[in-house]
């Protein structure tokens, strides 16, 4: 078994048939709390001021893991810097696999692009087909996770968040992440439900109202998670996490190559309207954050989500991973004030 780095979400179930260990370098990277030295690292490597923080922090996370030899990049359906992000890990002899979901979400193009990732890795389709079996069984357990934040009002956004993020590499042991589920789902279970100890005025700053606003979250995961928190000091919680509900893969579908064409974060930006929109109504949503990147190109996607979604948006911005600031934080409080 190897360790093969992820840049974003991509057919792990070929990596497993591998009998290799998919690692989504994201996670490493925020997850560290060493997070923005990583950053300062690539900096000083060589890397522009003004590139995605996210970007630089890969760059970095996989020099300091010296058992990642190989990375499958994504080189279309996620981030335009990437291509070059590729070249620079080349340069340190990392093995680049390139992945790309195409455009208009052509099942052909994408079979051919699983069938290379295949090949490249030295499985088969037998086996890949005998890992989304098993790997559904633990997306199951995230969609109760899903499910018990929005219609039980049990879990956490943050919590949320983390479980179906954590769904791009299963942690790299999909029976051990499914125990550990298990596991929050029966303590997620025997809890109080989060909105009546908002209404009781007695979950941090809650100010006893009513019931606590329902919030959205969209756009790629946050570089600064204390954003959950923050909001739940304030009355609020985010019972949808976009972007983290499609790497759980929310649908259910025999065919894995279907399976990620119905993934709609790689494609074009109306999908994940029609996604949000569905799931706002459902979860009966009060309002919508939009997390931009800095630097990144999906921040031009904010003026067509705004104009196609009619809910009260905010777009809150962010650059390095050095936690909520002071001008976002104000900028959050009006957006509940108005809300409420």
């Amino acid at each position: 078994m190897s360790k093969i780095g992820l840049t974003t979400t991509v057919p792990v179930e070929v990596i497993f048939a591998a009998g290799d260990t998919p690692v989504d370098l994201n996670n490493i990277f925020i997850t560290s709390s060493e997070a923005m030295r990583r950053v300062e690292e690539a900096e000083l490597a060589g890397y522009p001021r003004n590139v995605c923080g996210w970007i630089k922090g890969l760059y970095s996370t996989a020099l300091q893991n010296p058992d990642i030899r190989s990375i499958v990049a994504v080189t279309q359906g996620d981030c335009s810097n990437t291509h070059a992000l590729m070249e620079t890990w080349e340069v340190e002899g990392i093995e680049i696999i390139p992945f790309a979901f195409p455009y208009d979400r052509d099942p052909d193009m994408l079979r051919l692009q699983m069938d290379k990732l295949i090949g490249a890795l030295g499985t088969t389709w037998e086996g890949v087909n005998k890992q989304k079996k098993r790997l559904d069984q633990v997306r199951a357990l995230a969609w109760e996770i899903d499910r018990l934040t929005w219609e039980e009002n049990r879990v956490s956004g943050f919590e949320n968040h983390l479980y179906l993020v954590s769904c791009s590499d299963f942690n790299g042991d999909p029976d051990g992440f499914a125990r550990e589920m298990e596991g929050f789902i029966q303590t997620a279970r025997e809890r109080e439900p989060f909105s009546e100890r908002v209404a009781l005025g007695s979950r941090g700053k809650g100010k006893g109202k009513g019931r606590e606003l329902r919030l959205g979250y969209i756009g790629v995961p946050p570089i600064f998670p204390e954003l959950y928190e923050f909001l739940e000091e304030h009355g609020a919680r985010v019972v949808f996490n976009e972007v983290q509900r499609q790497f759980a893969m929310p649908f259910e579908t025999d065919d894995v190559v279907e399976q990620y064409r119905l993934y709609t974060y790689p494609y074009k930006v109306f999908q994940r309207i029609e996604d949000i929109a569905r799931e706002a109504e459902r979860r009966q949503l009060d309002g919508i954050i939009h997390y931009t990147q800095s630097f990144c190109y999906r921040q031009i996607e904010d003026l067509i989500i705004r104009k196609k979604l009619d809910y009260p948006i905010l777009t809150l911005e962010g650059e390095n991973p050095t936690g909520l600031d002071a001008r976002s934080k104000m900028r959050v409080e009006s957006f509940l004030s108005m809300l409420e």
